[in-house]
């Protein structure tokens, strides 16, 4: 059995809230980062910026005039210091994408894959000792990808323009990508607003989140990797957004105005309420991280300006951590959140385009570990190693 927990509810005040769709341009805002497009294309010819050995943290600029990856090298108290940065070769959309995972790293961490919504297709990357090195660049399969998934081998993208559908692909030898045949597969209907694609722990389903509709997509992925048709299912709360899978393979969805609701995928991709909902008291939860132990869940709040703590208890049921739901206060317009891969870190991406650090106590609490600024309004995506 596989069980999901989601987290929300769906105003559309809310999910306006998520979107953060901030307008840039020209090289501004790169400049800003101290990044420009010149510089970048440099540091990938030379294989990126520094990222360091002992861990590193990537955004996504998303810049409509060239996409870069800024790079910052993570230290062994979980402070960052900006290393440069690495061009994909493609356009961003140059406003926010309204998603979570516009950034993925594969399992073994050796490659890092980025959506370049404005020229539809996704670059990929060798992550070494010294940065990133561009491995190639491939069409997405759709209009507008926004999100991507790796498991072993394999990706999928989903794309959120025109009709919208995800598209699968494997990773070759050298880290680039080819395309599967055969392997797109529509969503639940036209301008359904979707949010993120991602494989279950043992690549059995994929799930993807619809904002517009609220509904959750789950495709199982056969031993070709071709994903099956869509099951579609009723949120049981508003908007899902964001989510990541727990250790006993729960899913933690983030929804836009910040209930909770649990379920289980059964054998037919279906899922099936398990318990009822848990209010997060806080504006727009539209992204989300679980713990690598499964023990801890987390929502950045766009509106409340915070980061909410969850529980999650070995049967799959969630609490809060803190009664109010604010387990961290870090300003309004927080945008994404990720784990480094030890789960003793979490990473926010802010409002003001800067990356907030905190180190993840026993207890769920967080402590701040410091803060780095200066990307450019458009920046989208949050990964860590």
């Amino acid at each position: 059995m596989h069980r999901l927990l989601t987290v929300g509810s769906g105003a559309l005040i809310a999910l306006a809230g998520c979107a953060q769709d901030h307008a840039i341009t020209g090289l501004a805002g790169e400049r800003a980062a101290g990044i420009s497009a010149s510089a970048a294309a440099a540091n990938d010819a030379a294989g990126g910026g520094g990222g360091g050995g002992g861990g590193a943290v990537y955004a996504l600029m998303n810049q409509a005039s060239g996409n870069i990856v800024a790079i910052y090298a993570r230290s062994a108290d979980g402070s960052l210091t900006a290393a440069g940065g690495a061009a994909t070769g493609g356009a961003g959309a140059g406003a926010g994408l309204g998603s979570q995972g516009a950034l993925a790293l594969s399992d073994d961490g050796r490659w890092l894959f980025a959506v370049n919504a404005g020229s539809n297709d996704v670059s990929a990357f060798r992550v070494t000792a010294g940065g990133l090195s561009l491995t190639g660049r491939i069409g997405s399969g759709g209009i507008r990808p926004i999100s991507l998934t790796v498991h072993g081998d394999l990706v999928y993208v989903l794309n959120a323009g025109g009709d919208g559908n995800i598209s699968g692909f494997r990773i070759g030898a050298n880290g680039s990508l080819d395309a599967i045949p055969g392997s797109t597969r529509a969503l639940s209907g036209a301008a359904v607003g979707p949010a993120q694609v991602a494989f279950s722990p043992d690549a059995r389903w994929i799930v993807v989140t619809e904002k517009a509709t609220s509904r959750l997509d789950v495709y199982a992925v056969g031993s070709d990797g071709l994903a099956s048709a869509a099951t579609t299912t009723v949120s049981a709360a508003g908007t899902p957004f964001g989510f990541a899978f727990g250790h006993r393979d729960e899913l933690f969805v983030s929804e836009a105005a910040g209930s909770a609701s649990s379920y289980i995928i059964d054998g037919s991709g279906s899922l099936v309420t398990e318990s009822g909902a848990v209010l997060t008291h806080q504006g727009a939860p539209c992204w989300a991280v679980v713990t690598k132990n499964g023990k801890f869940g987390y929502t950045a709040n766009a509106q409340g300006g915070s980061i909410s703590a969850f529980a999650i208890d070995n049967d799959g049921a969630i609490r809060l951590v803190d009664q109010d739901g604010r387990t961290a206060v870090v300003g309004a317009g927080n945008i994404d959140l990720a784990l480094s891969g030890n789960s003793r870190y979490l990473y926010q991406l802010t409002g003001n385009r800067s990356i907030s650090g905190f180190r993840i106590e026993a207890d769920g609490h967080l402590t701040a570990v410091g803060n780095v600024g200066g990307l450019p309004p458009s920046t989208v995506g949050l990964v860590a190693r």
